[in-house]
């Protein structure tokens, strides 16, 4: 079948305008072209698109569902074939989707959303939980930017790191860990959650103690760092998070944290996206303000201690 493009941007215009003239008048073309236009749009979909209630016209369910989808693949096909590589925010229009770890969007995605929306206030963004297994979505564009502990295995993911985090115990006020000293033995034997999206009540802090003829007590998996902390904050149950989670959400959950008994590697915090991006220059801006609100998070958790 062959496809005329033409007819997604005149679609675009009739459904944003609502009359065949508005959508004549936004392309620049005259009232009698664009309704021959919408008579071939109708041929192509099988709907009439836009039916006549009395002096207006009305979108037909179909032409409701279809809006939405129109108008982003529009400004897609216009950023794709522009000359122009600058974007202007104050106008732009478009939805990124982001799977950031939990705690980082808890803790941080308030930050980046308010800074998109104060230079942008037409993008949208999806945040995405965590997946429970490995997955292509960022081969397949179906997710624009990670944020996580991880590095992206596929040759075509760029990545950067951008931060460090370290773990700390997170606890009740009051708790008997906080009196005395805290010793590996004592940790272990405190009853523990593990945060897991596969539901494991072990995790390499296991391998860790093990080595040290320790182990721990787990009582609960939680799938989220948000869950976890609202079951420690209602037991005397202890839960180890990324430090990133300590500024914001341990206060907000009335929460206090202690450092660990014993030395990890630090928790490296990336960013990830597809190559195909790399010259989008709406993606760049994005990347962007990720980095600015991450790595301002970690500068204001550096305390003088770890300068």
């Amino acid at each position: 079948m062959h496809l005329d493009l033409n007819l997604l941007t005149a679609l675009d215009a009739l459904l944003e305008e609502g009359s065949v003239a508005g959508a004549a008048e936004r392309l620049h073309v005259t009232a009698p072209a664009m309704s021959r236009t919408l008579g071939r749009i109708r041929r192509a979909t099988g709907d009439q698109i836009l039916v006549r209630t009395g002096r207006s016209m009305t979108p037909t369910p179909h032409a409701v569902a279809l809006h939405a989808r129109v108008h982003e693949l529009v400004q897609q096909a216009q950023a794709l074939l522009s000359p122009e590589r600058d974007v202007e925010l104050s106008t732009l229009e478009r939805t990124f989707t982001l799977r950031w770890h939990d705690a980082l969007t808890m803790a941080y995605g308030p930050a980046l959303l308010t800074a998109v929306r104060a230079q942008a206030p037409g993008v949208r963004l999806r945040f995405l939980p965590e997946a429970s297994a490995d997955t292509n979505e960022l081969r397949r564009g179906e997710v624009d930017l990670e944020a996580g502990a991880a590095v992206p295995q596929l040759p075509e993911v760029r990545h950067e790191l951008v931060g460090e985090g370290r773990l700390v115990i997170a606890l009740r006020p009051g708790h008997a860990l906080t009196e005395g000293e805290l010793t590996p033995a004592r940790y272990a034997a405190a009853e523990h959650i593990t945060v897991s999206r596969r539901g494991r009540l072990v995790d390499p802090i296991d391998d860790l103690l093990a080595k040290r003829d320790l182990r721990r007590e787990v009582a609960v998996a939680a799938p989220t760092i948000a869950v976890a902390l609202q079951l420690a904050r209602l037991s005397d149950l202890v839960v180890t998070v990324p430090d990133v989670a300590s500024q914001s959400l341990l206060v907000d959950f009335g929460l206090e944290s202690l450092p660990l008994p014993f030395e990890l590697p630090p928790v490296e915090i990336r960013l990830a996206w597809h190559q195909r991006y790399d010259g989008d220059p709406a993606h760049s801006w994005l990347r962007d303000q990720a980095r600015a609100v991450l790595q301002n998070a970690q500068e204001a958790l550096v305390s003088p201690s770890r300068r």
